[in-house]
């Protein structure tokens, strides 16, 4: 099947591609990481997550093994396909309506925040706020300050595989296009996509923008953040 990607956005490599050039192949295998652990340790015991943006549930698997019940929302039904054990729900997250639901958590990961599209942006964070539940948080993922800077630079992981950020390049308005390689035994996947770097002001007034306010940066490097409605 051919999927039309969208412009700025390229994926190569065996196996499914999604419109935003990300390959099934590569998040089916990647690692958690300490993400969770960061998750976990920010929201209540048991709590149930909207997770924006869940892939193959590279996260969603150690959530759900730490007794978190979660959503899944991804615009890849391939992506979702990988997921055991969590509710799924397939669109794009900027016009993700639950119809009034809201949750304890919204987990909006992977640095979607940096979303080129401005536009895109408003919409990753108003459903972000849509659907929190009173009392509830929002945690967003940011990169980290030297990511458009700290180029090319690779990681090779315990596991046997190689994740290399090979170029960052202007792509005009204040966004980059920035190419990623992925190298494991028996495959090799790229990914080229659009970031829009964000200084903490400019984020934290995005957030206020889509009525959330910083609650507390969760990690020493303020990659991990927990943000509140300001109502």
């Amino acid at each position: 099947m051919t999927v039309e990607m969208r412009e700025g956005y390229e994926g190569t490599g065996p196996g499914a591609i999604t419109p935003d050039g990300c390959a099934v192949g590569v998040y089916e295998r990647l690692p958690a990481g300490d993400e969770p652990d960061i998750v976990a340790a920010a929201i209540p015991p048991g709590a149930h997550i909207l997770e924006l943006g869940s892939g193959a549930g590279r996260i969603t698997r150690p959530l759900l093994e730490r007794g978190f019940t979660v959503t899944a929302v991804d615009e890849s039904a391939e992506m979702l396909a990988r997921i055991r054990g969590a509710r799924t729900v397939c669109s794009p997250i900027e016009h993700l309506d639950m119809s009034g639901e809201t949750f304890d958590v919204v987990l909006l990961a992977s640095f979607l925040v940096h979303a080129g599209d401005e536009e895109v942006r408003r919409g990753l964070l108003r459903t972000c706020a849509r659907h929190v539940a009173n009392g509830g948080c929002v945690l967003i993922q940011r990169e980290g300050e030297d990511y458009h800077t700290n180029v090319p630079r690779e990681r090779v992981d315990a596991s046997g595989f190689t994740v290399r950020i090979a170029s960052v390049q202007p792509a005009g308005d204040g966004v980059d296009s920035v190419h990623v390689e992925y190298e494991f035994p028996d495959g090799r996947w790229t990914h080229t996509f659009l970031s829009r770097p964000l200084t903490t002001e400019q984020f934290e007034s995005a957030l206020a923008e889509a009525g959330l306010k910083v609650d507390a940066y969760l990690t020493p490097d303020r990659i991990w953040v927990r943000a509140v409605p300001t109502a």
